[in-house]
């Protein structure tokens, strides 16, 4: 049995990875989640998983080094997948030292602690945001320059680069994967898409910065999870490796489509429908550093893990709103 170290399990990517490989795996692993249960990390997103033989939550803090060497020594895991972070661009903006903290900081004190165990992988889970922005043209490959615009990504880049100096220097066997943005189930109400559903079901304006022509790549959560599932039981350490479905989509497409969703998936007498149409879209002044284009070339997982999206993006946002619709008492 394999011992699977998950920390930011509690949050939006991390909980649906659990999720994913407990269902996939079932009692062939034992799974570990840290997670230190900041604002966006829930216990309801691990609803059902209480009292499961093979599955463990701990609170605990990855910069807390004596608490995390202390879990590393009792668990001795065989894998570790990091998506423990601070993750919100505006509030990088806001307070850039809590993301230094976290995202590099949190990130040196795994890779240290893994150091002293034998582990067989440690996932280093990072984002295409650490490549800056794309003009109108091209694709970020596995090779290209990294050009972090906000406080955000540039701890995330910086948390990569310090990754691949454990793999160069000290052989610990890691490897990082960058994905485009992700949507589903379990993601915190202030990222674009919950909320947006969130605005449209309380009558609220929906803010959209700038002109909402900022384009982005977009991915089905549960897909996003299983090209991690196959990073880590199959890919050479030392590897990069990029993750995306070639969904690009303009942010105010974005609003437009969850609108006319929230609007179908609703009861015809439901009275929310009277107020769900575009009306409720606020052009606001835009974001600082506001990156206009990510788009990511995931031929290289593809070709050489064989992996490919199933999600289908109007169908995924369908089952996204309704979701929202079922588990979301806000």
């Amino acid at each position: 049995m394999k011992t699977y170290l998950v920390t930011g399990g509690a949050g939006f990517i991390g909980s649906n990875f659990v999720h994913y490989i407990l269902n996939k795996y079932g009692s062939e692993i034992y799974v570990i989640n840290i997670d230190k249960l900041t604002y966006a990390g829930n216990l309801s997103n691990l609803s059902g998983l209480k009292g499961t033989d093979n599955y463990e939550f701990l609170q605990a803090d990855i910069n807390d080094t004596a608490a995390i060497s202390a879990i590393f020594a009792k668990y001795k895991p065989d894998i570790i997948i990091n998506f423990a972070a601070e993750t919100h661009v505006d509030r990088s903006i806001d307070n850039p030292g809590i993301f230094t903290y976290s995202n590099i900081l949190g990130t040196q004190s795994l890779l240290d602690a893994a150091l002293k165990c034998s582990i067989e992988r440690f996932v280093q889970i990072s984002t295409d945001e650490v490549y800056g922005s794309l003009d109108a043209t091209g694709f970020f490959k596995e090779n290209s320059p990294l050009k972090p615009s906000s406080p955000y990504s540039a701890s995330k880049a910086a948390a990569d680069l310090l990754a691949n100096a454990y793999y160069k220097t000290y052989g610990l066997p890691l490897i990082i994967s960058r994905c485009s943005n992700n949507y589903g189930p379990r993601q915190f109400p202030e990222k674009l898409i919950p909320l947006t559903i969130k605005h449209c079901l309380s009558n609220i304006p929906v803010p959209v910065y700038g002109d909402g022509m900022q384009i982005r790549d977009w991915i089905y959560v549960k897909d996003h999870c299983a090209a991690i599932d196959l990073i880590t039981c199959s890919a050479p350490a030392g590897e990069v490796y990029n993750i995306g479905s070639s969904c690009e989509v303009e942010n105010l497409t974005i609003v437009k489509t969850i609108i006319d969703t929230v609007y179908t998936v609703l009861e015809p007498g439901d009275l929310r429908r009277n107020w769900v149409n575009y009306d409720l879209i606020r052009h606001v002044e835009d974001r600082k550093g506001h990156d206009s284009r990510y788009a990511i070339d995931s031929s290289k997982i593809k070709q050489e893990l064989n992996w490919t999206p199933q999600m289908n993006f109007i169908e995924g946002i369908k089952y996204t709103v309704r979701w929202y619709l079922n588990n979301w008492a806000g």
